[in-house]
This record gives C-alpha cells, sequence and structure tokens, in this order.
C-alpha cells in the first residue's frame, strides 16, 4: 500500500511537470548523471523535480528541454505553461487561514481538492464538508475539536463555505458524487433546527447538475463501506488519481493504482446498492419535513 504522509501533497500541475520532464528525458536515452553534468544542475536537485518533491522554474525547464533536443514550440510551451501553473497554485486562496489550517493538516487536502476536475466521497457519519451547511459545519468542527477557540472555529468554517464556492459553483466546478450512510440523517448535529437546514440543503444542491448525492439504507446490513470514510480525487490527464483518507493527526493520501481501483470498486458498489439520487432527494425533503424548523 502506498501510503503518502506529506503535508502539502505536489500541486496537480507539479505532477504533470514532473511526470513530462522524466518521460522527455528517458526518450532522450540520457541519464540523471548526464544530464546534470550538461547542464550543471546537482542530480538531486534534478530527481526531486521528477519526483515532483520540489518546483523549478522556466530557465531551468528551458535548459532541460535544450539537453532532451525538444523543439517542438507547441509541447516547449505546454510544459512552461506547467511551471507557471505550478507557482500560481502555491499561492492558493486559503493561505489567509494558514494558522489555523497547519496544525490541523486541512491544507494538504485543499491543495488536491483545488485542482481535482471530479470528487467521490463515502460518508458514513456526517456530511461531507463540500454540502455543509455553516450550522451544521461550525457544530460538527466544535465539536470533534474541542482543542481550538472560536475565532479558530469560525476560520475553518469560513474555509468550508468558501469551499463550496470554489468546487461546486466556481468557474470550473468539480463533478462530485457524494454516498452517505443512512446514520447522518439520525445523527442529530447542532440541533432539530440545523438538521432540518442540512436536509434541505443537501436537496437543493442534489439538484445541480454536477452533484450527485445517494443514500445507504440501514436495510443493506453489512456492505464495503463499513471500513469507513473517503474520497477519490479525479485530476485533469495525464495526472492519475488518488485516494483521501482524513485521519485526526495524520491524513494520509494512496496514489498506488491498485489502492486507487480498489476504492474505485468499492464506491461502484456502494453507489450501485444505494437509493437512487432521485429517491434520495425524496428522503431528504421528507425527513427535512418532519424536523422542527
Amino acid at each position: 500500500m502506498a501510503l503518502k504522509r506529506k503535508l502539502v501533497p505536489q500541486s496537480v500541475y507539479r505532477r504533470q511537470l514532473a511526470a513530462r520532464l522524466r518521460e522527455l528525458r528517458e526518450a532522450s536515452g540520457l541519464t540523471l548523471t548526464e544530464v546534470s553534468e550538461q547542464i550543471e544542475v546537482n542530480q538531486g536537485s534534478l530527481s526531486r523535480i521528477e519526483t515532483g518533491e520540489r518546483g523549478t522554474t522556466p530557465v531551468l525547464v528551458r535548459a532541460l528541454l535544450d539537453c532532451y533536443a525538444v523543439t517542438d514550440t507547441e509541447l516547449r510551451d505546454d510544459i512552461l505553461d506547467l511551471v507557471r501553473a505550478d507557482k500560481e497554485q502555491q499561492k492558493p486562496w486559503w493561505r489567509k487561514y494558514s494558522t489555523v489550517l497547519t496544525p490541523t493538516r486541512y491544507d494538504g487536502y485543499l491543495a488536491l481538492e483545488a485542482g481535482a476536475v471530479a470528487l467521490a466521497n463515502y460518508q458514513p457519519l456526517l456530511v461531507p464538508g463540500l454540502l455543509q451547511t455553516e450550522d451544521y459545519a461550525r457544530a460538527v468542527i466544535a465539536q470533534m475539536r474541542p482543542d481550538l477557540g472560536a475565532d479558530q472555529v469560525d476560520a475553518l468554517v469560513k474555509v468550508r463555505m468558501e469551499r463550496q464556492e470554489s468546487r461546486l459553483s466556481g468557474e470550473r466546478p468539480a463533478e462530485l458524487r457524494a454516498v452517505l450512510d443512512e446514520g447522518v440523517l439520525h445523527r442529530v448535529i447542532g440541533s432539530p433546527g440545523v438538521m432540518r437546514q442540512q436536509f434541505e440543503r443537501l436537496a437543493q444542491v442534489g439538484e445541480q447538475p454536477n452533484v450527485t448525492i445517494q443514500l445507504l439504507p440501514f436495510a443493506l446490513g453489512a456492505h464495503p463501506g463499513l471500513y469507513g470514510p473517503f474520497v477519490i480525487l479525479t485530476f485533469p490527464q495525464p495526472t492519475a488519481p488518488l485516494v483521501w483518507l482524513e485521519n485526526p493527526n495524520n491524513s494520509v493520501y494512496l496514489e498506488s493504482q491498485s489502492d486507487v481501483q480498489n476504492y474505485t470498486d468499492t464506491f461502484d458498489q456502494l453507489r450501485a446498492s444505494a437509493l437512487s439520487p432521485a429517491e434520495t432527494l425524496t428522503r431528504l425533503i421528507r425527513t427535512a419535513e418532519e424536523l422542527e424548523p
């Protein structure tokens, strides 16, 4: 199992850049040692660029492309665009919340989510963050993180709301497929009024063309999702998808093809066993109506 415990994973663009540069070097027949000698750059630095562990500059990339005899103007421009895009992704909108995000190891996930084109989220315990109302989010964060002060909780709630705007309603909204366990409907977070608003929110967002919500009924009994929640993130080609597993102290992401495929198969099974999106919305509306305003 490929476990990565980096606080801030490589940006989507850096991962693409690393793969392209490695492919071009291998196609040229040159070793890292030979490239290092030709352009007079430390071999260790070149290796970290090819693994995505560090970024680079347009000047160095041009030197590498010259070394690899890459003359195609369009290809050179595409690769240089990846360098610039990686630089821009190092200045994310959530940086202003860094004092509260870094200790919670939350910014690592945000870096991944920001570059994803599709998200498959299984959640057996809570409404996923991208679908939470402000009041529900505040109640969840305050109870799960009693070590945080009120100001820190408020900051994390603001991050959650901005995530929703950016990922579900922004210029390039992601596709979200969420499967929730029926237990989510019965666990009262905050108050019955908060839950009513939350279910109304789910019913409303579930009608967006880029959002699909399905409910996994208790009647199903045991199922493959009993191991716990997970998120599968899909990125623009050629970047491979990965799986995010959130833990209190050391959240991890899995990127081996076998791990991702196992979770993808599990998610497909859960979707097939869950109520249809239309049935789920009907259930959400009915549950909301049964709760106090």
